[in-house]
């Protein structure tokens, strides 16, 4: 009895002790990544932000978490109980389970499948549908817009992303993500012809967080705050903590696919002595940097011009590169693999 507990108990206990080392870590960096946001778009402004709680203000966001959770829950008196409060799960839920597919270095990976990109890709289309139940549950007109403007704009954006993911795919002829950072050993994608894959991969991934200039769903001037205007307390706080922990997910997507992962960026020994999961962490705070440098930069796009963006810029543009890639890789018989 004891050896078949052995048997089954340690591995369970493994699985779970991998999950909680990338789960706690990444929960403390979100926390700390809404008070980096506060941080940078004030001193872009001239402003000091956050800096009365706590040295340097870094107590700032766990004051701002004991706050929410003191805060009574409010439901709506006509609103879905069930699913205005399942909506928020939803969203916080799919954010975490995206990274156990991550690689943040040779081998620190919870699954390592050979499908890895469908897995994030299925992962990322199903968080509209928390946006969606949460505008439909509360019962109001601001908040139903908000929804409806979400699931067409992420909707839009996740096809020119589908057509960026298969032009790396078509280079490194694999779905597997470690593959795809191995195969970037003698040089980066974002240095190569895939280059403007990059700058529309990340502009697409604005729109796909609901990030600024695409943050139509929460736009305060026309619809109050979007889809979660009827929330408070923790379920306000799971839709907040959701929206950074996929603004983290998608740079680490983003660093695998073009900056090379846990690569460094010369192949020099000094680099190379180097832990592979700081160098993912560096370019992941870079993209994330690049984040809070467009909100505090650029103005919030009309949602027609979004829309135009997406179908009639950004689509075409992607399909063209596709069918580029696969003709260059086929007449100079670069097909990996041997395909």
């Amino acid at each position: 009895m004891q050896e078949i507990l052995l048997h089954y108990l340690l591995p369970l206990l493994w699985i779970v002790g991998k999950i909680l080392l990338i789960v706690v870590p990444l929960l403390v960096i979100v926390a700390l990544l809404t008070l980096a946001e506060r941080k940078v778009i004030a001193y872009m402004q001239l402003r000091r932000g956050p800096n009365v709680t706590g040295p340097f203000g870094l107590l700032q966001p766990f004051a701002d978490g004991v706050k929410l959770m003191l805060k009574e829950v409010v439901i709506p008196t006509r609103a879905n109980p069930i699913l205005f409060l399942l909506a928020p799960v939803i969203t916080f839920t799919l954010a975490m389970i995206g990274w156990a597919v991550i690689p943040f270095g040779e081998g620190l990976v919870i699954a390592d499948i050979n499908v890895g990109v469908l897995y994030l890709f299925a992962i990322s289309s199903l968080g509209v549908y928390g946006v969606i139940i949460a505008g439909w549950a509360s019962n109001s007109n601001y908040a139903f817009l908000g929804a409806i403007r979400s699931a067409a704009q992420m909707v839009s954006y996740e096809v020119s992303i589908g057509f960026v993911v298969i032009t790396v795919l078509l280079v490194v002829g694999s779905l597997n993500l470690t593959d795809i950072v191995l195969a970037q050993q003698g040089g980066w994608f974002v240095f190569s012809g895939l280059f403007p894959m990059f700058i529309l991969f990340f502009i697409s991934v604005l729109a796909e967080t609901n990030r600024h200039p695409f943050d139509l769903p929460e736009a305060e001037a026309e619809l109050v705050a979007g889809f979660n205007v009827e929330y408070s307390s923790m379920a306000f706080a799971l839709f907040f903590l959701g929206e950074y922990a996929n603004m983290v997910l998608m740079s680490g997507m983003t660093t695998i696919l073009f900056l090379g992962g846990w690569l460094p960026p010369l192949d020099i020994p000094l680099f190379h002595a180097v832990p592979g999961i700081v160098w993912f962490a560096l370019k992941v705070c870079f993209l994330l940097f690049c984040f809070l440098w467009v909100r505090a930069t650029f103005p919030r796009y009309r949602y027609d011009q979004l829309m135009r963006l997406g179908w009639k810029v950004f689509l075409p543009l992607s399909l063209l590169w596709v069918v580029l890639t696969a003709g260059y890789l086929v007449a100079f018989d670069k097909l990996p693999g041997g395909m």
